[in-house]
């Protein structure tokens, strides 16, 4: 999906892949919730008595939690730190380039449209020149037949 901006009508193809990539993740991420809020009302009725016990199932939950990180370990949590301002980090930088290479576009459109009027008006000027010199041609021709006669 192409998007332009109205206003300097500079094109950004990345927009539209950028804003498909989080109406993605927002999906993925609810129906996370929700799984999660099932396994929930799940394990509740079961410690309430209300559900039996299905060992399989139990099997596969202590599996998914096993394999979760530790996140109580300093060292686990500052890694993530790390590697979470690191990526922020390049998504700010491209974010701050994409802006820069966008304005000097921009100004590299004006600059030409500017050229363009400039040339615009030249060309005019010169052909009202040429026909004031005509004019003045016709007038002076006019003005030697009429001393002739």
């Amino acid at each position: 999906a192409v998007v332009s901006t109205q206003s300097t009508g500079i094109k950004d193809t990345t927009v539209g892949t950028l804003s498909q990539h989080l109406t993605t993740q927002v999906v993925a991420l609810k129906s996370l919730a929700s799984k999660l809020q099932d396994i929930s009302v799940y394990l509740t009725q079961v410690t309430d008595g209300k559900l039996p016990v299905n060992h399989p199932i139990i099997y596969q939950l202590q599996d998914v939690f096993h394999l979760l990180p530790n996140l109580s370990m300093p060292d686990l949590m500052k890694a993530f730190t790390i590697k979470t301002n690191d990526q922020e980090l390049v998504m700010y930088t491209a974010s701050i380039i994409r802006a820069v290479i966008a304005l000097h576009s921009l100004i590299n459109n004006k600059t030409t449209n500017r050229a363009a009027e400039k040339e615009g008006s030249k060309k005019v000027e010169v052909e009202k020149d040429d026909k004031e010199e005509k004019e003045k041609d016709t007038k002076e021709d006019s003005n030697k037949k009429d001393v002739k006669s």
